[in-house]
This record gives structure tokens, sequence and C-alpha cells, in this order.
């Protein structure tokens, strides 16, 4: 402060001033500019000196004016800085050498349009032959196609799932429609395999032309190395989806002959023969209806008692159990499994055979250890054995023993609880006296019933 009051001494001095005017009020300044309007152009930096700063001239103003204006300033929509916010002008749309807002050139062709363009066509346009439409990539079809298709395993409504599909811009790629159905129910279970199959039938003509039945299954041929990598029985499911699609008459029986001239894999020729197996058996067209089996939940209980029971005499037979349990698998019923469990217990009581009960035993803790058959229908299996002894020892009297022993062998096994074993029944003790008793029951009354 103290510099430009010299400052301002000194200039006041040169004017013809008295050295002892001091700063004033704002009005004050102000006539002292007015005086000075009429100075030289080399007396400017003098001026530009005495001028009063942003601080001494806030403090000049009253207090309501100043806290006024810098709430003005605190709301104010300008930037902070000198640059702005960095975004563009107009969203893109303004400014010199700009290409317009993204998507622009997709509306309003008409007011965009140079006339004096060279590349400019005025006829397409006007008559309508141009039209512009959204493309989407083949991950994101696949993408969206992949949760429709998911959705329909849930619901079973081919109607539902072809409408979704078709909403989708498949255009001139409707033959990914196939491949993607098959190539999700690949790693699904038979029953959602079948639901495929009988999707991609209803789907015929309607959303998928022939020609796109005959390109999805040859790239699915050609794709089968990689498809391997996931499915191990690639071969076998494609083979079994062609067979099924040639009985649905969605292609022709000569595309196999027609395939086989272009197998260039193994794995290609493997799926054609299995195909061409099908369809050569006797009935094969009739039988390939149930090529998949029929969902654990249609099917009647008869027919799963009796499959069951085929499973295991199998089982006896070649002692696999990796066949035992896929076959397991494939029924799809584990709310039925306490049934395996009592059809088991009761052939080793018919079979009256350590070697059966050795291997049912095997096969019962196999199938515990890997929680296809769970602690309750187990438990169940056996109880509903022990429920029906009576009317089994009629067939097989030796049946009660069998079942003490066999029950003793799972429990040290370690998957039968004990107090499944406690629930056992006890063998009956009673015995006949002798042959002349008359069929009397020895007791602790005999000798008094016994007249003299």
């Amino acid at each position: 402060m103290d510099k430009e009051i010299e400052v301002d001494s000194a200039h006041a001095e040169m004017n013809g001033a008295s050295p002892d005017v001091s700063l004033g009020p704002k009005s004050e300044l102000s006539k002292s500019e007015e005086n000075l309007s009429s100075a030289p152009v080399d007396n400017r930096l003098k001026k530009k000196a005495r001028r009063a700063s942003k601080q001494s001239s806030r403090e000049a103003l009253p207090t309501a004016q100043v806290v006024e204006s810098t709430r003005r300033w605190k709301n104010t929509r300008r930037s902070r800085n000198k640059y702005g916010r960095g975004m563009p002008k107009k969203g893109g749309a303004g400014g010199k050498g700009v290409w317009g807002k993204p998507g622009s050139e997709l509306f309003d062709m008409g007011e965009d349009l140079d006339m004096n363009d060279p590349n400019y066509e005025s006829d397409p346009l006007e008559n309508g032959d141009v039209e512009f439409t959204a493309i989407i990539p083949d991950d994101e079809l696949r993408k969206l196609g992949e949760s429709i298709i998911l959705e329909y395993f849930e619901h079973g409504d081919t109607r539902e799932a072809e409408l979704a599909l078709s909403e989708l811009n498949f255009k001139t790629k409707t033959h990914l429609i196939p491949m993607l159905v098959i190539e999700i129910a690949m790693d699904h279970k038979p029953s959602h395999r079948e639901m495929a199959s009988v999707l991609i039938s209803d789907m015929y003509t309607h959303l998928v032309k022939p020609k796109d039945y005959v390109t999805a299954f040859d790239k699915l041929l050609k794709n089968l190395p990689d498809l391997i990598l996931d499915t191990p029985d690639a071969p076998v499911a494609l083979g079994n989806f062609l067979a099924r699609a040639i009985a649905d008459d969605c292609l022709p029986p000569k595309v196999i002959e027609m395939y086989k001239a272009k197998a260039d894999s193994q794995h290609a020729v493997d799926a054609l023969v299995r195909a061409d197996t099908l369809l050569s058996m006797k009935h094969g067209l009739v039988r390939l209806d149930n090529v998949w089996g029929v969902g654990g939940g249609l099917r009647p209980v008869k027919y799963l008692i009796r499959q069951i029971h085929l499973l295991l005499e199998e089982y006896i037979s070649s002692q696999d159990l990796k066949e035992a349990t896929r076959c397991l698998f494939e029924l799809e019923v584990p709310h039925f499994h306490h049934e395996l469990v009592y059809e088991a217990i009761v052939m080793v009581l018919e079979a009256i055979n350590n070697h059966v009960e050795e291997k049912m035993c095997k096969l019962l803790k196999s199938l515990s250890d890997a929680i296809i058959i769970t602690p309750d229908m187990m438990e169940r299996g056996f109880i509903r054995v022990f429920d029906d002894m009576p009317d089994i020892i009629l067939d097989v009297p030796l049946a009660s023993t069998v079942l003490e022993r066999f029950v003793e062998r799972c429990q040290k096994a370690g998957f039968l609880p004990d107090h499944v074993v406690r629930r056992m029944p006890t063998r009956s003790r009673k015995r006949f006296v002798s042959e002349g008793d008359g069929g009397l029951i020895k007791d602790n009354n005999y000798h008094s019933r016994v007249p003299l």
C-alpha cells in the first residue's frame, strides 16, 4: 500500500496536483480517471499503475454487495478455468470440421445431403430402395439367443421361444439358430436335448428354411473337433440330432451321403455313421421319436421300476460302476432313487449270495459317497424293505438272516446310519416243541395248557 501511495504522489506532482492526495472511494477514482483521459499515450503505464486492485475495490464496496457478488460467482455455470470443461460443442454436432452426432447419419438424410456431392444419388432415397438397419455382431446374437434357449428349457413353450428368436435381427444368418440350439443342448441332459429337437422341428419353414438346416449341420460337422473338447460324446449326440431332423422331415435322407463326401475329420464320419445306423434300423423312423428318451417326470412308474431292475442286473454281470451311474443319471428321477435302494436289497435277499451282497454294497456306497443317492433316499429305501419283510419272508424264508448280514455290511461300509439299523425288525425266535405236540408253540405256560 505504501508503494502505491508513493506512485500516486509522484503522479500527482507531475500533473500539478498536491502530493497529499490519497486513494478514496470508487467515485473519486472514476473522477480522477476522467481527468486523466486526455493524458498522452506514453503515460498509460503510469495510469495503469494507479488503478485500484480487486481487493481494494471490494473493500470499498458495501458488505451486502460483496456477499451478493460472491454468491453470483458461486452459482455461475461458467467454467472455473479458461479452457472450459473439455466437452465437445453440442454433443459433437457443432464446430468446424466435425462429422456430427454419432448415429445422425441414419436420420434426416434428406436435410443433411449435399446436392453438389459427386456421390449424391437422389433416386434410391426418393423411391425407398435404401433401408438403414442396425447390424448386430454374431457374438451378440449368440449371447442373446443363448438366454432365450435356456429360458425355453425352463418353460418348454416352443411358440414363445420362436417369437423371442424372431425378434432378433438374424436376417441372412438364420442358420445360426439351429446351430446355437444344438450346441447348447449338447451340454445339457437328455430331456433338454429332446426339447431342443422339438424346437428345431417346430421352427421348420416358420423361422428357419430347409437350406439353413443344411448349412447348420454342415458347420456343426466341421466344428466337431472343437465341440468334443467340452462334450466328449459330441459325435454321438450330433448323429442323434441329425437322424432326428431327418425323421422330422427337416432334412432329406440323401443329405447324409452329401455330408460323407465332404467329411474332413474322423469325428464327422463317426457322427454320420451314427445317424445312418439309426435311420437304417427296423422301424427306425418311429424309434427316433424317443432317441433321447422321455423325461423322468413323464414316465410311468412301472417303466421306471423295470429300467432300474435292468440297470441292477447289468451291473451284477458287468461290475461297471461308471455305466450304472450313467444309466441312473439318464433316468433323471432323483426323487425316485429310493426305488433303486429297495430293488437292490430285494435282489440281495433273493440271491442269497455273498458275492451279490458285496457288489450291491459297493454300488450303494459309491452312489452315497457321490451324493447321487441322498441320505434320506437311502434311509427310505431300507425302511421300505423293513416294512415289507413279512411278505418277503413268505417267498424267501432265509430273508431275515440275509438282511441282518447285509445291513451289518452296509453299516461297516459307513453309509448306513445307526438309527436306521435300530429300526431293522428282529428275527422271530419261536420254535416247535416236538412233532407229537400237534403244532403247539413252546412258551412259559406250555405245561399248564397240556392236558394230563
